[in-house]
């Protein structure tokens, strides 16, 4: 296998998976992508992801509840009860702030301290979902509960001065499909900006296909034309980026590389 590919975050609890997901995942390792992490984001998918991860060795666990999970009734004892108790288990994820619905900002910011607290007790690293709530964000990690764990800053739609806070914190950027698209001109900059050696890739899936293939089912195996895009926006080989990208998830989420 020439090429490896490591795609740092997948959905494979989505019931649009329920048919087909052992083929899904046999065809994407079969073209490379040998590391996946499937994510968790309340407390059955995280269950899900750990039974996924049991069942499939180059496939990774995290355990967490997203932002659209937090409210008054919110009980996040189960991330640490899944990530202490599960070997499978490698990051505290995906956990975060989102301003995009109406959501409460309080409870979003109360539980995403309180997970930032279990990642930093069992030295686990942290994968951040942002959506349009970037200054709590940075405010929460620099002044109200630094991580002692790496952080993931999953499919960066941020601006390039948030990447250079991210980056100068030395945290990672994660970089979907999204950066694809034709009119993603932020992101190209971005890819452009972000050091190799602080970059992952990502599908999302099965969300944020890349072109070609927007608006349909996406799935691991398509992380691929991402690193050939950024390849292209960074001017250097798509084995580059492959292999950066590989050795940067691995350090990432301390997982062994198989190389």
């Amino acid at each position: 296998m020439d090429i490896q590919y490591f795609d740092s975050h997948a959905h494979y609890d989505d019931e649009i998976f329920n048919q087909d997901l052992e083929d899904v995942l046999e065809n994407a390792y079969k073209l490379g992508v040998t590391k996946i992490i499937d994510v968790g984001y309340n407390e059955e998918t995280s269950k899900h992801a750990i039974n996924i991860a049991t069942n499939y060795t180059y496939i990774y666990a995290t355990v967490g509840t997203h932002p659209k999970y937090c409210n008054n009734y919110t009980n996040v004892d189960f991330v640490y009860e899944l990530a202490k108790n599960n070997k499978e288990v490698v990051a505290i994820g995906e956990i975060g702030l989102d301003y995009h619905w109406e959501h409460d900002k309080d409870f979003q910011k109360k539980y995403f301290m309180k997970q930032i607290d279990i990642a930093n007790t069992l030295d686990l690293p942290i994968v951040i979902h942002n959506r349009e709530a970037d200054m709590d964000i940075l405010h929460i990690l620099k002044n109200e509960i630094k991580p002692k764990v790496d952080c993931i800053f999953h499919c960066f739609s941020s601006s390039l001065e948030v990447a250079k806070e991210v980056i100068k914190h030395g945290w990672y950027i994660s970089l979907s499909g999204t950066v694809t698209f034709k009119n993603a001109r932020n992101l190209h900059e971005i890819a452009q900006y972000v050091p190799i050696d602080k970059l992952l890739l990502e599908t999302d899936c099965p969300y944020l296909s890349p072109e070609p293939f927007r608006g349909k089912r996406n799935d691991s195996s398509k992380v691929m034309y991402v690193a050939d895009k950024i390849s292209n926006l960074k001017n250097v080989s798509i084995e580059e980026i492959a292999n950066a990208t590989y050795s940067n998830a691995c350090r990432a989420y301390k997982i062994k590389e198989d190389k």
